[in-house]
């Protein structure tokens, strides 16, 4: 089963996202858990998210992959922006418990000159200080591209958060096609062997979704630009791959390319008919 969808506007709600879902041949997606670019929420509404979950449950849909606030920064140099991520999270977490048993996924964060080793320790502590037994939510930290200061550029940064984190099971990964590849993992000749890499340093059993995007850019360029399938240095073919490697499959598979709602239902269209069941 190929479970894909894209990014969703959360402003009418998860039944309204949800409907939308099936109009473009979606069976997952993916939403802002507030403001992406800055802290306010809407207001949840418990029914909404009631009746989005018959939807989910009569249509066989996937994990959603809920993402946090680009502005969530758990490792800044500035404790007021941590308090924010901290609060954030505290929030969102709870909100969540609204559709349980689904993914949060965030970006790791930019240590801002203060040095990877501190921005990893950062992090950690905000995770010890967040997650708690009883959420159903798993957190993913994104694979970045490691432009500026970005943590989470390699394998083993997000390894070592990981082993920071006292709640480690309530922790995986989102891996995010454009940035691994910008991050200088060569997925278009070499998938197999950055899914080695990856489990010998991560544990496949720690990757619970992908973030599937072209990239602007060549190998290794650092720079996080992404492109629509088949029209970057990815290409379509290699990204065909990625949606049918054995060890990747049932995986929720978002697209975050840069579309309209009916670019889309065209991108997903072409992955679902390149796709082998």
């Amino acid at each position: 089963m190929l479970y894909i969808g894209c990014h969703l506007s959360a402003s009418k709600g998860y039944k309204a996202m949800g409907n939308q879902a099936l109009e473009i041949n979606a069976n997952t997606f993916a939403f802002f858990t507030r403001n992406p670019r800055g802290g306010s929420a809407k207001q949840l509404d418990v029914k909404d998210a009631a009746e989005f979950l018959e939807i989910s449950k009569k249509h066989s849909f996937g994990k959603l992959v809920a993402h946090a606030p680009y502005t969530m920064n758990a490792c800044s140099a500035d404790e007021n922006i941590r308090r924010f991520a901290i609060e954030a999270m505290v929030d969102d977490l709870v909100r969540m418990e609204a559709t349980p048993y689904n993914y949060y996924n965030f970006h790791p964060g930019s240590h801002v000159k203060q040095g990877a080793d501190v921005g990893i320790e950062l992090i950690a502590q905000q995770l010890n200080e967040v997650l708690t037994t009883e959420q159903t939510t798993t957190v993913l930290l994104e694979t970045m591209a490691g432009k500026g200061s970005e943590v989470g550029r390699n394998f083993e940064e997000l390894r070592a958060i990981i082993d920071r984190t006292q709640l480690s099971d309530k922790l995986g990964v989102c891996l995010d096609t454009c940035h691994v590849w910008d991050g200088g993992y060569d997925i278009v000749n070499n998938l197999d062997g950055v899914l080695e890499e990856f489990d010998k340093v991560i544990g496949l059993e720690k990757l619970k979704a992908i973030h599937l995007n072209d990239s602007m850019n060549p190998l290794g360029a650092h720079k996080d630009r992404h492109a629509k399938i088949g029209e970057g240095h990815i290409g379509a073919d290699a990204l065909i791959r990625v949606i049918n490697h054995p060890k990747l499959r049932g995986l929720p598979v978002i697209l975050e390319t840069p579309n309209d709602i009916d670019g889309y239902a065209r991108e997903i269209e072409f992955l679902r008919k390149n796709y082998s069941e």
